[in-house]
């Protein structure tokens, strides 16, 4: 009987989802602990290591030190998930004392910057903190050595003085000022209060690493496809039944399996890729993941092509049921809008989905509630009852209650599409619009910085 207990416990442990949520009901929350070196004595302390996740900041490793001996502690938060496609930025303008409340996420990449007092935090520490929790940190730094340096360089000293004082009165909000969050991550995140509507106060853009951010952050450079083979990247290719291996590689007819890691729980699992042609539309490229761990399917879509001449706005009048089963082909640079709920999605959100109207619907309304910021303990009682109600007016959609709303996907590069039920004729629910990029459409798409005639390889 005990043995049998012990093989169950030993299964459930295996089991388990490397990165888990932190709850009530998990009276086994494997924290690592390892001696270390104590920094301030020098002696032998404790770190103690716990894998979690926390939405919107992915997966994360909370660092937590103490030395029994000199008393000392420190205790700091490390990304433990995936480096996302693009980098972000947020900019906010500060305009009341409510808005110093806001939650902020920033991981050790972000830089912050005050352009009211031409001022930059470095890089640092990831931390789960507020606008005013930013400040207060800028401030501390800035009076660490105060006391020495009174002593050695007054002057300097007194000009530290004067520029903490401006500082701390950033928190009173006399007059409106800016903040700026840059990730190139893309794992930092700025709270909209006013979510799951459009916050004006808050301006959210992604923007393509350069190689030097690619290589600050680890990012390893992109191999070719010779080293790929050598290096066993690509784990197998999947042959359908009676193809003849002589015919050579067929793109539309393979399927790639390789090894990667589950998004939601970080442990080893497969992605099956495989390119598609999409009638009336262009080949693109479906990457499925499934994790046996902890149960979750995900798919995401990439464009494998290139990007078209001009920006594309699809609007689609929602009249029937058989309108929320067209597909829906939204890129990772695509935005989306439902104007009669003033909603707004910024380009980036949720990647690249191939799915259907009702589908997309759900994705929102999935992305919204698994949200801390809006359901969680730290959410407000207005936050959550707008958000509740903002999400059953999506269920009223995606369910057919609801008719003569638009669903409009705009995309600057031009590679997302919604099913036409009738092409190759125009569909009268359905009105496509063309535009020229914008030179901020092009610097998020990283285009403005791209050459492509008489250069010269470095």
């Amino acid at each position: 009987m005990d043995e049998e207990a012990v093989t169950v416990a030993s299964s459930d442990t295996l089991s388990k989802p490397l990165f888990r949520d932190i709850t009530a009901d998990d009276y086994d929350p494997e924290i690592t602990e390892i001696e270390s070196l104590c920094m301030a004595c020098e002696k032998q302390g404790i770190t103690r290591l716990f894998l979690t996740k926390i939405p919107f900041f992915r997966e994360v490793i909370v660092s937590s030190f103490s030395c029994d001996i000199c008393g000392y502690k420190n205790a700091e938060l490390l990304p433990g998930g995936r480096i996302q496609d693009r980098g972000v930025s947020y900019k906010l303008t500060v305009k009341e004392k409510s808005d110093i409340n806001r939650q902020v996420v920033q991981t050790q990449y972000a830089t912050i910057k005050i352009p009211l007092l031409e001022f930059e935090i470095p890089l640092g520490k990831a931390v789960l903190t507020t606008v005013e929790g930013i400040v207060d940190r800028a401030v501390e730094g800035l009076e660490q050595d105060q006391v020495l340096r009174r002593i050695q360089h007054p002057e300097v000293a007194e000009q530290i003085d004067n520029f903490v004082v401006k500082l701390k009165k950033l928190k009173d909000v006399e007059t409106s000022w800016q903040m700026i969050v840059e990730d190139p991550s893309g794992n930092s995140f700025v709270e909209n209060p006013r979510a799951p509507h459009r916050d004006h106060q808050l301006v959210v853009a992604h923007f393509s690493r350069t190689r030097a951010q690619d290589e600050a952050i680890g990012l390893r450079e992109e191999i070719s496809a010779g080293e790929a083979q050598d290096s066993g990247d690509v784990q197998s290719i999947s042959h359908p039944v009676g193809q003849d291996d002589g015919e050579g590689f067929n793109t539309q007819n393979e399927v790639l399996t390789f090894q990667t890691n589950c998004p939601n729980c970080g442990s080893p699992c497969e992605t099956n890729m495989k390119v598609v042609n999409i009638p009336f539309f262009k080949e693109v490229i479906i990457m499925a993941t499934s994790c046996d761990k902890c149960g979750i399917r995900d798919n995401e879509v990439k464009s494998s092509g290139g990007m078209e001449p001009m920006g594309q706005v699809m609007t689609l009048e929602i009249k029937t049921p058989e309108d929320l089963a067209r597909d829906v082909l939204k890129s990772e640079t695509a935005a989306f809008r439902v104007p009669e709920l003033d909603f707004d999605m910024e380009p980036g959100t949720l990647g690249g989905k191939f799915t259907t109207v009702e589908g997309l619907l759900q994705d929102v309304k999935n992305q919204l509630t698994n949200n801390p910021f809006f359901g969680g303990d730290s959410s407000q009682s207005d936050t959550n009852s707008k958000l509740k109600t903002f999400c059953q007016k999506l269920d009223d959609m995606s369910s057919g209650k609801t008719k003569g709303y638009h669903f409009v996907l705009d995309d600057p590069a031009g590679n997302s599409f919604i099913q036409s039920l009738c092409a190759p004729d125009p569909d009268p629910q359905l009105e496509v619009a063309h535009y020229e990029r914008t030179w901020q459409h092009n610097e998020e798409l990283g285009l403005n910085d791209m050459k492509t005639e008489n250069y010269e390889e470095m």
